[in-house]
């Protein structure tokens, strides 16, 4: 796997990157989620079969690592296992984010599982706890789903301390999510200090469903800022463990494509999003061996215009894409 420049920042990242996100908690919303850790949930547990995939990255390759405050322990999981392997820190990039506190107290049904606060506050207290956890190997610091309704790019005492921290070593990004992750991700290229750019990188969701934010992205990749892109299987919805029968028709078309490339649906999927001109790494989401093993095969893959054309079809519009999304049940 060839290692690339995220964006300007001088970090060397793999194409494709593991995000922690259903590692480290019992209850998420991809499809299947329960069944992937065999509804077991004990700590010790989970831990274990968190460094079994990260051991199964690292010898395929993938040298990014993607975790957030709000991942219940994964902030913990990934650190006890850079420690115990032992690396040197420059040969390991790790994002986390700021700005969601897990508050599911490790239940997979849980009243609320994680609440969102952009508050100057929340920055200092979790900036300190995850440098605690990760320290060297913390390359990237992003702000947790920033949206056109949280008003934290323009909250200038969180993007002074944000430049303060970018500073001191460690380069600056934002996710976004929503119907209108292409209007934020515009909006934070305005911010700038000193007429130089605050962000360094910025996470999205898309994927074969989901492209609304493909001009804002373009815009920012041209602006030399790394561009990661999250939940490019739909949150298993790009999966062979969506059985949803208004989803029949698209499954099908992404069957015959398997069929013609000998690859799995999640591939596919992935490969979609790992061809984009724009995009400096994907993240897989894998909870299991197998499903990472199927999913690194995207880089095997040779994405045509036919593809591209015949895949079209799959697009949905973004309001119904995210109604769908924040119907998922945490499982």
């Amino acid at each position: 796997m060839r290692f690339r420049e995220l964006g300007k920042t001088g970090l060397k990242v793999s194409p494709i990157g593991l995000g922690l996100a259903a590692l480290g908690r019992p209850g998420y919303i991809n499809l299947g989620h329960a069944s992937d850790l065999k509804k077991k949930y004990k700590v010790k547990r989970m831990e274990k079969n968190t460094h079994k995939v990260l051991d199964l990255a690292w010898e395929l390759g993938i040298r990014y690592f993607d975790v957030a405050q709000s991942y219940g322990k994964a902030e913990e999981f990934l650190s006890n296992w850079l420690q115990k392997r032992k690396f040197e820190s420059d040969i390991v990039a790790v994002g986390s984010k700021w700005g969601y506190t897990y508050t599911g107290n490790w239940k997979v049904e849980a009243q609320t599982h994680e609440v969102k606060d952009h508050s100057h506050s929340v920055l200092i207290n979790q900036w300190e706890d995850s440098r605690t956890k990760l320290g060297s190997f913390l390359k990237l610091y992003q702000i947790h789903s920033a949206t056109q309704e949280s008003k934290v790019l323009r909250d200038q005492k969180v993007l002074q301390e944000l430049h303060l921290i970018k500073q001191s070593g460690t380069s600056i990004g934002l996710s976004v999510s929503g119907p209108n992750q292409n209007e934020t991700i515009l909006e934070a290229l305005e911010v700038k200090f000193d007429g130089i750019g605050l962000f360094d990188a910025v996470q999205a969701t898309w994927n074969l469903l989901e492209q609304s934010a493909t001009p804002a992205l373009q815009a920012a990749q041209q602006e030399g800022i790394g561009v990661i892109i999250k939940e490019a299987l739909a949150n298993g919805r790009l999966t062979d463990k969506n059985e949803d029968p208004d989803f029949k028709d698209k499954i099908s078309l992404l069957e015959f494509q398997e069929k013609q490339l000998d690859i799995t649906t999640d591939a596919l999927a992935l490969a979609a999003v790992l061809n984009q001109p724009w995009v400096d790494v994907v993240l897989s989401g894998a909870t299991t061996l197998d499903q990472l093993k199927s999913n690194i095969k995207a880089i095997t893959v040779t994405w045509t215009e036919q593809m591209e054309s015949e895949l079209g079809f799959m697009r949905e519009e973004s309001q119904q894409y995210w109604k769908i999304r924040s119907e998922l049940p945490w499982n």
